[in-house]
């Protein structure tokens, strides 16, 4: 059985192209680095990405971070196949009130029937892990 989305179609601007109007659009995530056991997802961090504390909301991070585990899902599923989250965690390290920040996706598990993905985000300007986010998929036939 064949990939669902082939080699060539895993270009950073297909997949950008393919959630415009969605919420990741809405907040200016954008897919920077693409391979079938990596992703790299970014944004620029602006007002409407804070908390009312003034600091970075962590839905905020959970959605780079859950857009990039589900990108990099997408990329390993066959023909025939969808797939829906069972579980996400999220540990929050650190903070950023401006910059850029990314998440970096590398697969735990690429089985038949579940994917279980690790997202580290981290300030782009300072290297600095702002969160761990771990996510595990149940695909779909």
């Amino acid at each position: 059985m064949a990939y669902l989305i082939p080699d060539e179609a895993l270009e950073p601007a297909l997949f950008n192209a393919r959630f415009k109007g969605s919420l990741p659009d809405h907040l200016g995530i954008e897919v920077e680095e693409i391979a079938r056991d990596r992703f790299v997802l970014a944004l620029d961090v602006r007002p409407h990405h804070m908390a009312p504390n003034g600091f970075l909301h962590a839905g905020t991070v959970v959605t780079l971070a859950d857009t990039a585990a589900g990108f990099s899902t997408t990329a390993n599923l066959r023909e025939g196949q969808g797939f829906t989250t069972i579980e996400l965690k999220s540990n929050f390290f650190s903070t950023v009130r401006e910059g850029r920040i990314r998440a970096v996706t590398a697969p735990i598990h690429v089985g038949r029937t579940t994917q279980v993905w690790d997202a580290t985000v981290e300030a782009m300007d300072t290297g600095k892990r702002l969160a761990l986010f771990r996510c595990t998929q149940l695909v779909l036939t």
